[in-house]
């Protein structure tokens, strides 16, 4: 039987699913990345090669691991056994990059340091009048065009960041002591995960509904005030006009595909174990998903798209308080997030309002994408040893030791030397190129081992509709090429990873970086390799199961 077992759980309603679903493919990149990708790519120009890969490589992805979830009733790592067990090796891949990226609550840790400082009366990365200043330091008031250029000055945002919240050291050879401060704000975030999804997706769904729709009242709340300041149209004039020359550089469809992957959180698993919570004989999940699917990703990318409009309005109004051009104080990632636009919302009136609405915002669009993702670890596992981990008391008592053990690794990333490995985390484990490959191997396994026209029958089997050809033409044809040259890109253009433009890592930190990629990567080929050399039989022999599998449908 297809049906998942009672003990298993699954959604309460339809509403849940999609609110996971939703919460957790609308994240920090949609507000983070996006934006300053669009303005740095050619502005509007960008739209094209993001919109187009999108609708090849976004939606039937989406669609793929879906239906596969769904159909096998298992997590991202057992699901190959009843599909293509040759492939297994793809789901220890996404069990790897899934515990890479658990380290993305530091991020969550750091807005909520900054959360509470926002209910300060003076806001302390406004002014220089702190212990941690330096005498280098320049506050808000007087920094504008009269500033004079040089290195012997620095904001006081960034010696806030650096001083205060990081206390960075000189490197990752010395990490120093911990920051309670930061990981207190860490236990306090992983507190909040296990009560998430302690009870499986019967806690899991409930929980979304708050986390879910927040981020979109904050976002409209910031975009309101954004367009209402002085200097916001010229910020939006920047992230906007396009320049159609960039439409011939590889490297700006390389950056589309690339964020394409990031915010439909697809090649990572999550939507396989998403997907295989929905009852199989009740297809409210993926007939609402075939209904709706592109309101769905039409609803990601249009909050990447307005969250761009929240970021440029501000960095519009600061660059024209400061008497500078816009692309002077454009960033991205946790430049923008820590330190510029803090600094915007400083200049504000009722400062404290504002910068609050933005940290609420952005711990909220991170708790259900790592939830999400530690909920996939947890089940993938409790599918793999279903008697170990099934029982309720033990399920708890499960989740409970992952949330424990992961904080007590990561009190490494709240030491002075923490940011340094979590830049290296970030810019090896979860690149693009992981994603890439997995998402080739998905293909290749589904579209041409398993057989496309095959799956297609499995989604009839499930929905009483077949999908589009052209699904099965971006399946076997049009994703496995496209995203095979991205990785051959990442790999020719590869340079090492430098902080600031002044720190580089030692040899045996660049060593621990590749193999934190290769360790997701290499799952594939030596899990295949492993199963040709012990599995008895022939090809044709091994072939069976699949076979039994295509009976069933039929």
């Amino acid at each position: 039987s297809n049906v998942i077992s009672g003990d298993r759980g699954q959604w309460a309603s339809k509403t849940e699913y999609v609110l996971v679903v939703a919460g957790t493919m609308v994240g920090l990149g949609n507000v983070w990345r996006f934006p300053y990708l669009c303005y740095k790519n050619g502005g509007g120009a960008f739209l094209v090669p993001y919109c187009l890969l999108a609708v090849v490589c976004g939606i039937p992805l989406f669609l793929l691991e879906t239906s596969v979830g769904q159909y096998t009733q298992e997590g991202f790592i057992t699901c190959w056994r009843k599909l293509c067990p040759l492939a297994q090796g793809i789901g220890y891949g996404y069990l790897i990059i899934n515990l890479y990226a658990f380290s993305y609550i530091l991020v969550q840790a750091w807005a909520l340091f900054y959360l509470v400082f926002s209910f300060r009366s003076q806001l302390p990365w406004a002014s220089c009048n702190n212990t941690w200043n330096t005498a280098n330091c320049l506050g808000l008031q007087s920094f504008n065009s009269s500033t004079p250029s040089g290195n012997q000055t620095t904001s006081a945002a960034i010696e806030f960041w650096e001083r205060r919240v990081l206390v960075v050291s000189g490197g990752i050879e010395e990490l120093g002591s911990v920051r309670w401060e930061l990981a207190l704000c860490l236990l306090a975030c992983w507190v909040f995960c296990y009560f998430s999804i302690w009870k499986g997706v019967r806690s899991s769904g409930k929980v979304t509904y708050v986390t879910a729709p927040f981020p979109y009242v904050m976002l409209l709340i910031l975009l309101i005030r954004g367009l209402t300041l002085p200097g916001a149209w010229e910020g939006i004039y920047f992230y906007l006009y396009p320049d159609l020359n960039q439409l011939t550089n590889l490297e700006v469809w390389i950056e589309a595909a690339s964020q394409i992957f990031y915010s439909y959180n697809v090649a990572v698993g999550t939507l396989h174990v998403l997907g295989s919570y929905c009852d199989y004989t009740n297809n409210f999940c993926l007939d609402y998903f075939r209904m709706d699917c592109y309101w769905l990703c039409l609803l990601n990318s249009g909050t990447s798209f307005v969250a761009g409009f929240v970021v440029f309005s501000v960095l519009g109004f600061m660059a024209q308080k400061q008497g500078v051009n816009v692309d002077n104080v454009a960033e991205s990632g946790p430049g923008l997030a820590f330190i510029t636009y803090p600094q915007a919302t400083a200049l504000m009136p009722l400062p404290q309002l504002w910068t609050a609405c933005f940290f609420l915002m952005l711990i909220m669009l991170g708790v259900d994408t790592h939830f999400v993702s530690v909920e996939g670890v947890i089940t993938s596992v409790g599918d793999l040893f279903p008697k170990l981990f099934r029982t309720p008391v033990r399920h708890e008592i499960f989740v409970l030791f992952i949330c424990s053990f992961f904080f007590l690794i990561h009190l490494i990333l709240v030491t002075e030397g923490g940011i340094y490995v979590f830049q290296l985390i970030d810019y090896y484990s979860c690149t693009r190129a992981c994603q890439d490959f997995m998402a080739v191997c998905q293909c290749l396994a589904m579209g041409w081992i398993f057989g496309a026209d095959n799956f297609s029958n499995i989604i009839k089997d499930m929905t009483g509709q077949r999908p589009s050809v052209f699904f099965k033409l971006c399946w076997k044809y049009i994703i496995p090429p496209l995203m095979m040259i991205s990785f051959i890109v990442y790999l020719v253009d590869y340079k090492h990873l430098e902080v600031n433009d002044w720190y580089i890592y030692p040899d045996w930190a660049y060593a621990l970086g590749w193999a934190m990629t290769l360790s997701s990567v290499l799952m594939v080929p030596l899990w295949a390799a492993g199963q040709m050399c012990l599995a008895s039989g022939t090809f044709r022999e091994v072939s069976v199961q699949r076979r039994r599998v295509l009976d069933h449908v039929s």
